[in-house]
């Protein structure tokens, strides 16, 4: 019987076959078994989670909340349950563990530890603060706001005691014994831990000196070198000649008032909410003063704007439960005829952020610069004696204080990539903290800019054994300030601020009442930049007088060597 011969169409039809089994086996072999991907995310514990290659060693790490596609069938290898999972078209294995569904799912710690002190805030959208945690303690995760590109957390959102609300993670560690720890405890720290409490300002070692990342924003350009010219409330009628004077001598920068002891600059929306009286006070409508900083940013100018933070009469006023108290009278205690609000009080604190924050949105300030941060001067023996009560809520020194209220203003003004600098005395320089709460190393730490305010006339006569009056010598003065004090307060840390010294541009209000010319304004630039402070110098003039300004004119013209 005669075979029938095989069609064109059965040969098609029976390679079709095999090619379909083909890769159909190829499928099951490789475990997809010819069903859908399922969508799933990296979650972690840590930022990162490790995969897997075929004999199940570790190749790589993803990022949490990386979003893959895997297949639900399990493999158990020792004990633990892997899955097969797609990533950039190639095959890995994961734990388990590490696949969730969500991505609102993905951050798998529940209790972490504060390195660094940590503001509570109400909500991730605004400067509201709930309460504040020290260092050590241990809280409750119980959700985030977004994951940071390298998958850390933003901000968590955490339970401690009776308080729920967000922290920055960036404060925050798994283990409580690393809590614990200072930064480079053997070495950067021991410099700290010897400077103790000598003049009630508090200790150096509880201080906290963990790298700051330093910001750089692209849309905001800090000048490397800021030669700024200041200018009071008042002045500003007159802006168009500080304008030209400044285009005619090197100046690129203004330091302009948003706040004053007793003086407010607008009447800002922040202040009717937060203290009628500044508002009250206002200078300008919000719109006039918006023209003038409009004008300055389009000369060309960086604009600096100056708050002045715990001297402010106006707030007290609206506030006499908020401020340094006085136990003889229970009122607020009056230091050289103005009123303090509490440096340790958090709704002082929530307005001046506030505040700043209003300042760079509506005005366009590139950096906010906060002055009067520290507690009242001259007040040691008072406290001892308790004649005035601070209104310590949480038990923090002085300095303490004043770098976290840093930590919660730079936090804050960032995201609204707005710089922040803070004005310390010159004496903050020394190798102790101030009785007034401020010690170099911890602020320059934290802030984009510290800016001491060395006034030759406001150091002793023979300060540093020059054997002239120093007023009279300023460039040697400052020079030696500069060198064997700022330049080794920066050395201390592992993220200095840049330097950006006040220089003063009036004449000495002591005995002998030298005239300070354009020679004696340029002597303190030299003598600030020979010693390595060249991020530029800002002119203290407090009536910002046009006609003083002029006359030290060829002190601004001059390039100093950097």
């Amino acid at each position: 019987m005669s075979k029938k011969p095989v069609t064109v169409k059965e040969i098609i039809g029976f390679l079709s076959f095999v090619l379909i089994t083909s890769i159909g086996c190829f499928f099951i072999l490789k475990g997809y078994a010819l069903v859908k991907l399922d969508n799933g995310f990296i979650a972690s514990s840590y930022k990162q989670a490790p995969i897997y290659d075929g004999n199940f060693k570790e190749v790589k790490y993803l990022n949490r909340g990386t979003e893959i596609k895997y297949n639900v069938k399990e493999y158990v290898i020792k004990d633990k349950t892997y899955y097969l999972m797609q990533y950039e078209n190639k095959d890995y294995y994961i734990d388990k563990e590490n696949i969730v569904s969500s991505k609102n799912k993905v951050v798998l710690e529940k209790i972490l530890y504060v390195r660094t002190p940590v503001t509570i805030y109400k909500n991730t959208n605004d400067s509201d603060i709930v309460s504040f945690i020290k260092k050590g303690e241990a809280i409750e995760v119980i959700g985030f706001n977004q994951l940071n590109e390298d998958g850390s957390v933003d901000m968590y959102k955490i339970k401690y005691q009776d308080y729920v609300g967000y922290v920055y993670g960036k404060y925050l560690v798994k283990d409580k014994d690393v809590a614990l720890l200072n930064y480079d405890e053997t070495a950067i720290y021991q410099i700290h831990k010897q400077r103790e409490d000598f003049y009630g300002g508090g200790s150096a070692a509880t201080l906290d000196y963990y790298p700051v990342t330093k910001v750089d924003f692209e849309n905001n350009v800090m000048p490397d070198e800021v030669r700024s010219l200041y200018l009071n409330i008042e002045s500003l009628t007159n802006i168009d000649e500080y304008i030209k004077l400044a285009k005619d001598s090197n100046i690129n920068a203004f330091v302009v008032d948003i706040k004053e002891n007793k003086v407010s600059a607008y009447k800002s929306e922040v202040m009717k909410e937060y203290s009628i009286t500044q508002y009250n006070h206002a200078y300008y409508e919000i719109e006039d003063y918006q023209k003038i900083i409009k004008k300055l940013k389009d000369n060309g100018f960086y604009v600096i704007g100056r708050i002045t933070l715990f001297k402010d009469s106006f707030y007290v006023m609206d506030h006499p439960d908020k401020a340094i108290i006085s136990t003889q009278t229970s009122k607020p205690y009056e230091h050289n005829g103005s009123y303090w609000p509490s440096p340790y009080d958090r709704d002082v604190w929530e307005f001046n952020v506030a505040l700043a924050q209003e300042a760079v949105t509506l005005m366009g300030f590139n950096e906010i610069q906060f002055d009067y941060i520290r507690f009242p001067d001259g007040i040691y023996y008072l406290e001892k004696e308790k004649l005035i009560d601070l209104q310590n809520t949480y038990q923090e020194s002085k300095a303490e204080a004043i770098q976290n209220f840093l930590f919660y203003a730079t936090d804050q003004l960032h995201k609204i990539e707005a710089y922040v600098s803070a004005d310390v005395f010159g004496e903050s320089a020394h190798s102790y903290v101030t009785s007034y709460g401020q010690y170099f190393p911890a602020i320059s730490n934290v802030v984009d800019v510290i800016s001491a305010m060395p006034y030759p006339d406001h150091f002793d006569e023979h300060q540093y054994n020059i054997e002239q009056i120093v007023w009279e010598v300023p460039y040697k003065l400052l020079n030696i300030w500069g060198t064997n004090y700022v330049m080794k307060r920066q050395e201390e840390i592992p993220t200095p601020a840049k330097l950006r010294t006040w220089i003063q541009v009036y004449d000495a209000i002591k005995d002998p009442y030298t005239i300070y010319d354009d020679t004696k304004v340029s002597d303190q630039i030299r003598g600030l930049y020979n010693a390595g402070l060249t991020d530029g110098y800002m002119t203290w003039n407090s009536a910002s007088s046009l006609e003083k300004y002029t006359s030290v004119k060829k002190a601004f013209e001059k390039e100093y060597e950097r």
